[in-house]
């Protein structure tokens, strides 16, 4: 929900009563999980590309296309699970994408060719997407303006935490069993997550806020065999915006950032890195820096926001950006990597990468 709309209570803050602080922990848990779900699925298959092209009787490059294919359909996905949530409700909303996410799993462990493989992905990105775009909303849902960023630092974190083990946890399995285990894997995953839903996940949306609920103020009738049909694209008119637009850009910018810096290295023959179970090791470092990061950004935005409403008697959704700032020392890194890549070899410029892809994943979060 936009922080700028008023709620029409007397006392905007008693709709964030609803759950107590137990609750309210487990249900972050939960959208964890699916955020987890969604950045797993997004790296897990890369160390075994080669091996993916090796039994598909293709090449590294192309099968790499797969990567592209699914950040096309998460952002696809991404704006049919918000538009839809809004609509309909964040547990529809779960409910209908996580399927096609354990379907797309499936058809990918299964398939025997590159197109086949294309679609997978892509229907693997569309059910995962919502871990991303409604998973924040109910954390929206659920918490008050000023305790809302520490729970998506949270939330953020483990993500990215996922992110950052994704190429592990693919490696390992990649290497002591096949890429077709790494996704069969992916779809059982994906089976308890979507159980987790189905028990533990109530509606979160605020009273008489969703779609539905006008329509059934305004008696207008619903449509008995197919949904309504909504325009997902419409979100993108939020772009008007400049600052939206400028934090999008940002955004970009790091997730390109996150997926290609730490690559750099095990792709290289700088330390002799060749196992795939190794290589995925590597990852690790940024990972736990983007899960120290995440809440601690969110912290300091929360933080940040409280000082200013109090400073001048109102707050500004511009405010939580001046947390972005303590990250600003994040280009740093890449010149650093850059320059003991070059110059160390060995186990020392190893050990350093280490510790500046730590710094970048802090980095990463905070901006």
């Amino acid at each position: 929900m936009n922080e700028e709309v008023p709620l029409l209570v007397d006392n905007p803050n008693l709709v964030y009563d609803r759950f107590p602080p137990g609750r309210k922990k487990v249900l972050v848990i939960i959208v964890s999980w699916v955020g987890l779900l969604a950045f797993l699925t997004s790296g897990i298959f890369i160390p075994s590309i080669p091996q993916m092209a090796e039994d598909l009787d293709s090449t590294a490059a192309i099968v790499s296309h797969g990567i592209s294919v699914y950040f096309v359909g998460s952002a696809f996905g991404g704006l049919l699970g918000s538009k839809y949530s809004k609509f309909y409700g964040r547990r529809p909303a779960f409910l209908f994408h996580l399927p096609f996410m354990i379907l797309g799993s499936l058809m990918t462990a299964r398939t025997e060719s590159i197109p086949q493989l294309m679609v997978g992905r892509f229907i693997q990105a569309v059910g995962g997407s919502p871990g991303l775009s409604v998973g924040a909303g109910v954390i929206g849902d659920i918490y008050k303006l000023e305790e809302r960023g520490t729970a998506l630092g949270s939330y953020f974190g483990t993500g990215l935490l996922g992110l950052a083990l994704a190429p592990t946890v693919g490696g390992i399995i990649a290497h002591y069993s096949s890429w077709r285990g790494v996704h069969n894997c992916l779809a059982v995953f994906g089976c308890g997550v979507l159980v987790c839903i189905l028990i533990f996940l109530p509606e979160t949306s605020h009273p008489d806020s969703r779609g539905i609920d006008e329509y059934e103020k305004a008696g207008k009738p619903l449509p008995k065999w197919r949904p309504v049909i909504l325009n997902p694209i419409s979100n993108l008119l939020m772009l008007r915006s400049l600052n939206v637009t400028s934090t999008v850009l940002v955004g970009n910018y790091l997730s390109i950032l996150h997926l290609a810096y730490p690559s750099i290295l095990p792709q290289g023959k700088t330390y002799n890195v060749d196992n795939q179970a190794t290589i995925g090791l590597l990852f690790l470092p940024i990972g736990f820096g983007n899960a120290i990061g995440a809440p601690l950004s969110g912290w300091i935005s929360d933080r940040t926001l409280v000082q200013y409403k109090a400073k001048r008697g109102y707050w500004y959704p511009e405010d939580r950006l001046r947390a972005s700032l303590y990250g600003a020392y994040l280009p740093i890194t890449l010149f650093a990597s850059a320059l003991v890549t070059i110059y160390i070899p060995g186990t020392p410029g190893l050990v350093l990468n280490m510790v500046i892809f730590f710094l970048n994943g802090v980095g990463v979060s905070l901006i």
